[in-house]
């Protein structure tokens, strides 16, 4: 059963048979499998399946993706955590190279350095962007941008690769380039998470929403002097597509994140609901620095929930919900 999970016939996208690159939906799902083919083929080195065995090919080949020779290697395992690659099609679309970055692979070759990496956006934020999958995603993707121009890169990632996407996608703005960037179930820590989590009562959780973006502007108008330089605020110019599920612990969150710059700016308090979505005190406690950019937040965005429902705790966080049959959602513009 396992096997054939991932093997594209049996669990790729059964309804996407011709591609319409002007639907979002069809542009979704296809991420989305590329990302996996990220995953599988990790999977195929770890059990040594290559030429004709491996399970990898279909998940690019089945929409006229190239893959690229060079592979994205983490320095500490040797793992591969992403890929490169090259659509070959004489369509006009600007989709002509795609750099994805898989997630957390519980196996005996990666799960340690996976695991390691996530206590560290859990725990010290600020170790993350020195990581070496950060390193030689920026590096691939600048390369790619240089050569074929932002407009023709796009950027995919799956949990722990979405963060790393998130990452490289925040860094080509500050160079001056917008990539285009698909990132699915992206983490999102916040200590307000666990409090909602507690406080059951509705209005208190409305109250206690409103206290922390008032804490938190507050604690932003001490480490910041002007607007103008501000790198959040330069941001704005970046649209990237963030696909959450609202069951998943790991991502709801950006779900109530969003729907607070609402929330304020129905109480005539705009400004501190700006100013409260553009600092994680997570990522100050964990850095111990007001410097430190929380790069899980972001001023725009197209989020896409995924409405469908009785999925298990596994397929919430699963990449498959983002090209299954059952999907439910549709994007919905989020700025600042």
């Amino acid at each position: 059963m396992a096997f054939r999970q991932l093997e594209f016939k049996h669990s790729g996208p059964t309804l996407l048979t011709a591609t319409n690159w002007n639907n979002i939906q069809h542009r979704r799902s296809i991420a989305a499998c590329l990302v996996q083919g990220v995953y599988i083929l990790e999977e195929d080195r770890q059990d040594h399946r290559t030429l004709h065995h491996a399970l990898a090919p279909p998940w690019w080949n089945s929409f006229n993706f190239e893959l690229l020779p060079q592979v994205l290697i983490d320095d500490s395992d040797s793992s591969i955590f992403g890929a490169i690659y090259k659509f070959e099609s004489p369509l006009n679309t600007s989709c002509k190279y795609v750099v994805a970055f898989r997630g957390t692979l519980i196996k005996w070759g990666t799960v340690k350095q996976d695991i390691t990496l996530n206590l560290h956006y859990i725990f010290s934020q600020h170790k993350l962007p020195n990581s070496s999958r950060f390193a030689k995603a920026l590096i691939a993707v600048k390369t790619l941008v240089d050569d074929a121009g932002a407009a023709n890169v796009w950027l995919a990632g799956h949990s722990l690769g979405s963060l790393i996407a998130l990452l490289v996608g925040r860094n080509m703005v500050k160079m001056g380039f917008l990539v285009e960037t698909y990132l699915f179930n992206p983490p999102f820590a916040s200590l307000s998470r666990l409090v909602e989590r507690i406080i059951k009562k509705q209005i208190s959780k409305f109250m206690a929403r409103i206290i922390g973006d008032v804490i938190r502007a507050g604690i932003l108008s001490l480490g910041q002097a002007s607007q103008v330089d501000n790198p959040f605020i330069k941001l704005a110019s970046w649209t990237p597509h963030l696909f959450v599920n609202p069951d998943d612990l790991i991502c709801s969150h950006y779900i109530p994140y969003f729907e607070q710059r609402k929330t304020m700016v129905s109480i005539g308090a705009s400004t501190i609901g700006k100013m409260g979505t553009q600092i994680s005190v997570t990522s100050i406690i964990t850095s111990l620095s007001l410097a430190t950019e929380p790069y899980h937040l972001l001023p725009t965005a197209y989020l896409v929930t995924n409405l469908a429902k009785n999925l298990t705790n596994k397929e919430v966080h699963g990449l498959a919900q983002w090209w299954s049959d059952s999907f439910i959602g549709e994007p919905e513009l989020q700025n600042l």
